[in-house]
C-alpha cells in the first residue's frame, strides 16, 4: 500500500516522499491516518540538519487508526484509534508499541499520547511531598503539560518562571497564580530574592543552559532539581562549586529514565482531563504543508506552542 511519509535532510530541508508499505507482519499492527506531533527534536533538527546529533527520526508523536492486524496479534480490531507512530500515512508497528485510546470526542490533535507519557515520568520523579515549594522553569508546550500535572497534585507554592509572557499569560489561564518574566528582572536579583523562599523543587523544563543556571540557584541548600528539558547538543556546563556547596539532589526525568510504562496511565489522564491539549495545539497543517509549517516556526511565530500534521 503507497504510504506518504519524510525524512529530515542533512541541511535540515523536509522532503516529503511515497513508499510501499506491506501487509503487517507477525506480531505487528498496520496504521492509517491519524495526526503526529512536531517535537521539539523535530524543530531543532530543521533548523541544525546534521549538526543535531542526533537527527529526529521521521516523527514519533503520532495517533492513528488499525487498517490491518497480523498474525498473532489479540486486543485490537479494525477500526481502532490508537497511539503510535510518526509521520506516514501508512505504517506497520509491533503491538507492543500500540496503545489503544478509549471512544473519545477529542480529535486527533488532541489525542498526541506521547509527550504526555514523558511528563508522567518527568512528574513521577518529582518526589513531591504534600505542601512543598516548586518552581517551574519554562513554559513552552511541555512546560504547559507539566503545569497540569502539577495543578493536580498537592503542592505548597507553584511559582512558573519564563522568558515570554505570551507564555506565562496561558499558564495564568490554566491556573498558575504566580508567573514571573525572567526577562524583566536582573537575573542576579531575581534568583536571590527565590533563594529566599526556601523552594524545595525546581522542574526545569527549558531545554537550556540559561534555565539550568537559573535552577541551580534558586533551588534551596538540600533541595531538588528535576531535569526536564532536554539541553539539545553535545556539551552543557555547571558550577560544580555551587552543586556540591547546594547539596540538592539532580534528577534525570528524561523519557529513558522511566520507571513503568507511561503511555497507558497518559491516556487513563488525557481521558479523564488531567491533561488536556486543546488550549495548546496553535497551529495544524497537512503532511504537505508541514516544511511551510516549519518555515513559520523556525522564523518564530510568536503565537506558537505546539503543531501537530494530519496523516489523513
Amino acid at each position: 500500500m503507497e504510504s506518504k511519509t519524510l525524512r529530515y535532510l542533512d541541511d535540515g530541508s523536509i522532503e516529503l516522499f511515497v513508499t510501499e508499505v506491506g501487509d503487517p507482519g507477525e506480531g505487528e499492527i498496520q496504521l492509517e491516518g491519524g495526526a503526529c506531533g512536531i517535537c521539539s527534536w523535530d524543530i531543532v533538527t530543521a533548523k541544525l540538519g546534521s549538526a543535531m546529533i542526533p537527527m529526529a527520526p521521521p516523527g514519533h508523536e503520532g495517533v492513528g487508526y488499525v487498517s490491518k492486524i497480523g498474525p498473532g496479534v489479540t486486543g485490537f480490531k479494525e477500526g481502532d484509534r490508537v497511539a503510535g507512530g510518526g509521520f506516514a500515512t501508512v505504517r506497520n508497528l509491533s503491538s507492543q508499541r500500540v496503545y489503544p485510546i478509549p471512544d473519545s470526542d477529542l480529535a486527533d490533535e488532541h489525542w498526541i499520547v506521547e509527550p504526555v507519557a514523558c511528563i508522567v515520568t518527568g512528574l513521577d520523579h518529582t518526589n513531591l511531598n504534600a505542601g512543598e515549594t516548586v518552581a517551574l522553569v519554562g513554559a513552552g508546550f511541555m512546560g504547559q503539560l507539566l503545569l497540569q500535572g502539577l495543578l493536580r497534585m498537592p503542592v505548597g507554592e507553584l511559582i512558573v518562571l519564563d522568558i515570554v509572557d505570551a507564555r506565562l499569560e496561558l499558564a495564568r489561564q490554566q491556573g498558575a497564580s504566580e508567573t514571573i518574566d525572567i526577562s524583566q528582572h536582573d537575573v542576579d536579583d531575581l534568583a536571590a530574592d527565590l533563594k529566599a523562599r526556601g523552594i524545595d523543587i525546581v522542574v526545569d523544563a527549558s531545554g537550556s543552559q540559561g534555565g539550568l543556571d537559573l535552577s541551580t540557584d534558586i533551588v534551596k541548600n538540600g533541595g531538588r532539581i528535576n531535569l526536564f528539558g532536554w539541553v539539545k547538543g553535545q556539551k552543557a556546563h555547571f558550577d560544580p562549586t555551587k552543586w556540591h556547596l547546594g547539596g540538592f539532589t539532580i534528577v534525570n526525568s528524561s523519557p529513558s529514565s522511566k520507571i513503568r510504562n507511561t503511555f497507558p496511565p497518559a491516556i487513563k489522564l488525557i481521558d479523564a482531563g488531567v491533561f488536556d491539549l486543546r488550549p495548546l495545539v496553535t497551529h495544524t497543517a497537512s503532511l504537505g504543508g508541514y516544511p511551510s509549517l516549519m518555515e513559520e516556526i523556525l522564523a518564530g511565530d510568536g503565537s506558537y506552542v505546539k503543531g501537530v500534521i494530519s496523516l489523513a
